[in-house]
């Protein structure tokens, strides 16, 4: 068994003296494992950081051996993330994020969006708007997709302002005000690809879209969101306060 497929990396681990085992998100394969031989050493070490992108040529006699990779490093991120503890908080994330996936399972839409959002990593803003947005697609991807297009109770398309959390279908402000207390609310920008976004709407986003995955994600697989999440968002909030 062969390919080759372009792959960011989502992290690794040494085994043996030298040797590591890759866990790449590939455009094609999906998340996806392999032993490089040689991960470990100065050589390579580099160009296997979370967040780097690159040329994967995976081998193995039978499909479900770990098999092996060839890696070539095509656009090296990581290097420039490490000054800025929103961005390390953020590939952190961003990996957890990749692993409630099945394993080599294609997600091509994803590894789009993941890839965009690396390339921008590093600004406070366009960071937040494209991660909320990636949690609300992962929603989608794993099965629980949000209906905000419309109002529950209405079916208007105009003035959405809230998300039912027992539904999570969007609400009119006039049909929710009544129940404002009870729902949780949606910003602009998770419905319009042109929307501006504030520090409170970025705050309602990713309430928005964590007790979605807490909910349907999970919590029926017994887990819970890891600390760097809560890090991202309060690095975001710091860089963002700092910027203004």
């Amino acid at each position: 068994m062969k390919w080759t497929d372009e792959g960011i990396v989502l992290g690794m681990r040494r085994h043996g003296e030298a040797n590591a085992v890759l866990e790449l998100m590939t455009r094609a394969h999906g998340r996806h494992l392999g032993l490089v031989y040689g991960g470990s050493g100065s050589r390579l070490r580099p160009v296997l950081q979370p967040g780097n992108t690159v040329r994967a040529t995976w081998r193995a006699r039978l499909d479900e051996q770990l098999g092996h990779y060839l890696v070539e490093g095509l656009r090296l991120r990581a290097g420039g993330f490490f000054n800025r503890p929103h961005a390390v908080y953020g590939v952190t994330h961003l990996a957890a994020l990749m692993r409630l996936l099945p394993e080599r399972d294609p997600h091509e839409n994803l590894h789009a969006m993941l890839e965009s959002i690396l390339d921008r990593l590093e600004v406070p803003l366009s960071a937040a708007i494209m991660v909320a947005r990636f949690e609300l697609q992962m929603l989608a991807e794993l099965g629980f997709g949000l209906d905000l297009a419309t109002c529950a109770v209405t079916g208007a398309t105009a003035d959405l302002v809230y998300v039912s959390p027992r539904s999570g279908r969007a609400v009119s402000r006039a049909a929710g005000a009544a129940y404002a207390d009870k729902m949780l609310r949606l910003p602009a920008f998770l419905r319009q690809a042109d929307a501006a976004a504030t520090l409170a709407d970025l705050v309602d986003g990713f309430a928005l879209t964590g007790f979605f995955l807490t909910r349907h994600v999970l919590e029926p697989r017994g887990l819970a969101f890891a600390g760097e999440r809560a890090h991202f968002i309060a690095a975001l909030e710091r860089a963002l306060i700092e910027a203004a």
